[in-house]
């Protein structure tokens, strides 16, 4: 079974084709402000080089947040039309899931994406466990909760002054592809972005 995996919830472009427990190919850069631009054609570029078909494509695995707003409808878009138009299957995770999966420390796992002014997207799993569901806090309530937890590592690529060991995000495709490949498949239309926070827009407009 072919799984195409996108992750565009960063300035990078994550992804990469899996066929049963085999890496096909991926693509891991960082495309800044020209993501929106670049993603598609770096998707197309990879499957062409790989002469791998659209329709040869089993099943989509899209990253629908959190992270930066533009860059979750960037990777949400591509893999809808994907799926919509050719008939594919698709699921969705979050970016922390994603994290978390690609981190292989025996210890509770706390992925942390920056969110600014002193919040941070987390979540905190212990093996398979949700010990807090992913969510937008302030970085002291989520060191509060974690105080006496027991061991625990970060996961973030992002600067953020954090009271703990911290491990690097690199995403293993083939980890990840092969842990949720058989998650529930969702109507391509309800597929919906995890932003865990209102955008600008909507803060403002409630602000009025």
């Amino acid at each position: 079974m072919k799984t195409l995996y996108i992750d565009t919830s960063s300035s990078y472009l994550y992804t990469g084709v899996v066929n049963d427990d085999i890496l096909v190919c991926e693509v891991k850069e960082n495309l800044g402000t020209d993501l929106s631009e670049k993603a598609l054609p770096l998707i197309v570029e990879m499957l062409n080089n790989n002469d791998i078909k659209p329709k040869d494509i089993d099943k989509i695995i899209v990253v629908n947040g959190p992270g930066s707003f533009t860059g979750i409808r960037v990777g949400l878009t591509i893999a809808k039309v994907y799926a919509w138009t050719l008939n594919i299957p698709i699921t969705a995770i979050t970016s922390l899931e994603s994290m978390k999966t690609s981190c292989d420390i025996g210890t509770i796992l706390v992925p942390v994406i920056n969110a600014r002014r002193g919040y941070v997207y987390s979540a905190v799993y212990k093996e398979d466990e949700v010990l807090l569901k992913p969510q937008h806090i302030e970085l002291s309530k989520l060191t509060k909760f974690l105080k006496n937890k027991g061991e625990y590592t970060y996961i973030t690529n992002d600067e953020i002054d954090l009271d703990n060991k911290k491990c690097s995000y690199d995403p293993n495709i083939l980890l990840i592809v092969n842990k949720y490949c058989q998650k529930e498949n969702i109507n391509p239309h309800g597929v919906n972005p995890e932003y865990l926070k209102l955008t600008a827009a909507e803060e403002a407009k409630n602000s009025d």
